[in-house]
């Protein structure tokens, strides 16, 4: 064992030791809360000094606790009704990326160190004191010597070994924690977990989020209502990203909006259609659009900021948009069913009628309202809640999707109670049927189908030749692997024992006929033969009946 990975051992137990140490802390905190021994001996004496925790209030508090790892991830937990229930959900929501800043002088040598320049090589202002401190990076604001002002985006030191630890440290407990209650492997903790790592080391690195800046800039370079920075790759690293200082009004009140000069219902209807558009048409979109990550500029102008966590969807999520947004418009139950179930990669669902009538039943409580007056995002958010009822699995970027939309709702509904995303969702429901009923598209498919029968019917012949000739040289393989081996074995067993009866039986009848064709005393031979054909006769009807009970 090399010291490398001595040190890297150290370094987990170091961690593992601060983690169980804050469960511990907050474990027994929960028992002097609940337990009636421990009020009595702890309670009296502390009541007046430390304040009580519900349940879902001490995890919480406990994951703040832990660090930016457990933060995030308690976020996603948050988004995702599969996993948690709705009472620790709506704890998990108040969860806050804000932590305690770092020291700022060492934050300029870390900047000194990723620039490789002295700080006064690049900017003609710093402002030494961070604007902001995450759970990740600090936030600066300086002037570049071309005279822009940028804000400078840095790295907490150490923070992605200390990331790398947590991740390990709880695939490790959830694998645990699946051993000893197999019944959580149905939720697939390890594949969230996973999932959840490769979505924070990607954070992790500021040039994806680079990339995801200039990747905006282009989608929305002619729309005039929307402003991305500008991000300058000159000085960006994977540990610092230094992109343009926007200012203005955080949309957080309609009054502070129309005092500046602005329209909060223009605002509300720009934002909204802003998100769509990268949702329905760009497949590609911000993931947490609150209105801390927002501005508005002069002119009603919406500025976006923090782009580190974008949602992508996958042609077939596309379609299922489109689908469900044009069974929302028709209140078509039979159309957002089968939309759901396609979602999840199924063609045959079990429980497909009543799913439908249940989705029918949520239109219906709906149905006299004008279409303009219906939440689009709580119908879908009570769809997804629906396919979690009836355990159907649902891909992660739906998760975000239903957030995003749902965040956008809320923030677009405070500016304008009267403004709802169904109908500005209708055009681009119907862009996307458009387009997948093109003439082009449905002649490459055509040709794709065809060109797959002519490869199908030129490689059939070969195939069938190999199979056959490793068959006769004994080198065909065939594997059948069984989740729980006893009932296989049990039918094997109950195979073999009718088998031997069978082969008993048959064996008997073939010595009676025997005897009595070529024996001359033909009374052991008649015997024989009626005593084969009472016991045959008689375990037949008793496996036929045995098969209908």
């Amino acid at each position: 064992m090399n010291l490398r990975r001595i040190y890297i051992i150290y370094l987990q137990l170091i961690r593992a030791k601060e983690i169980v140490l804050v469960i511990l802390h907050h474990a027994l905190r929960e028992w002097i809360n609940r337990s009636h021994i421990g009020q009595k001996l702890f309670r009296k004496k502390s009541s007046n000094k430390r304040q009580v925790y519900s349940t879902p209030e001490r995890i919480r508090v406990t994951i703040e606790e832990l660090g930016p790892t457990y933060i995030k991830f308690g976020q996603i937990l948050a988004d995702r009704p599969d996993m948690v229930s709705e009472r620790f959900r709506n704890e998990l929501k108040k969860l806050q990326s804000k932590a305690r800043p770092f020291n700022d002088e060492d934050a300029h040598r870390l900047i000194r160190k990723e620039l490789g320049l002295e700080m006064e090589e690049v900017f003609s202002e710093f402002d030494t004191q961070c604007l902001a401190s995450a759970s990740i990076g600090q936030v600066y604001k300086a002037r570049l010597h071309s005279g822009e002002e940028v804000i400078v985006k840095i790295q907490r030191p150490h923070i992605e070994n200390k990331i790398k630890l947590d991740l390990y440290l709880m695939r490790y407990l959830a694998k645990s924690a699946i051993k000893s209650y197999p019944e959580l492997a149905a939720i697939d903790i390890v594949g969230l977990i996973d999932e959840f790592g490769q979505s924070i080391l990607k954070e992790l690195d500021y040039y994806n989020e680079s990339s995801n800046l200039l990747r905006f800039g282009e989608m929305f370079k002619d729309d005039a209502r929307v402003h991305i920075p500008k991000v300058f790759m000159d000085y960006t690293t994977r540990r610092i990203l230094i992109m343009e200082q926007v200012e203005g009004i955080t949309p957080d009140s309609p009054e502070v909006l129309i005092q500046n000069g602005l329209d909060p219902e223009v605002i509300a209807a720009n934002g909204a259609d802003i998100v769509l558009q990268m949702v329905l048409k760009h497949g590609f979109f911000h993931a947490d659009p609150h209105p801390g990550n927002i501005f508005i500029l002069p002119g009603n102008v919406i500025a976006l900021i923090d782009f580190g966590m974008v949602g992508v969807l996958k042609p077939n999520h596309l379609s299922f948009l489109a689908s469900f947004s044009m069974g929302f418009y028709r209140s078509d139950a039979a159309a957002i069913t089968q939309s759901l179930i396609t979602l999840c990669g199924i063609r045959f669902f079990e429980e497909e009628s009543d799913l439908e009538f249940e989705i029918d039943q949520l239109l219906k409580s709906n149905a006299y309202l004008p279409f303009e007056k219906i939440d689009f995002a709580r119908i879908m958010q009570e769809c997804i809640n629906l396919m979690v009822k009836y355990k159907l699995k649902i891909p992660s970027s739906i998760f975000m999707l239903v957030k995003a939309l749902a965040t956008i709702q809320k923030f677009a509904g405070n500016l304008n109670p009267e403004l709802n995303l169904g109908p500005i969702i209708l055009p681009y429901a119907r862009e996307l049927v458009a387009r997948r009923y093109d003439p082009r598209k449905l002649a490459s498919r055509i040709y794709e189908t065809i060109n797959n029968y002519v490869t199908l019917f030129k490689e059939f012949p070969g195939e069938i030749s190999e199979i056959l000739y490793k068959a006769k040289q004994g080198k065909l393989k065939h594997e059948i692997r069984f989740g729980d081996p006893e009932p296989v074995m049990k039918t094997v067993r109950l195979f073999g024992q009718r088998m031997a009866l069978a082969i008993i039986l048959a064996g008997m009848g073939v010595t009676s006929t025997i005897l009595i064709v070529w024996n001359d005393e033909k009374t052991f031979g008649h015997i024989t033969f009626g005593i084969t054909m009472f016991f045959t006769t008689w375990v037949m009807f008793k496996w036929l009946f045995k098969g209908k009970s």
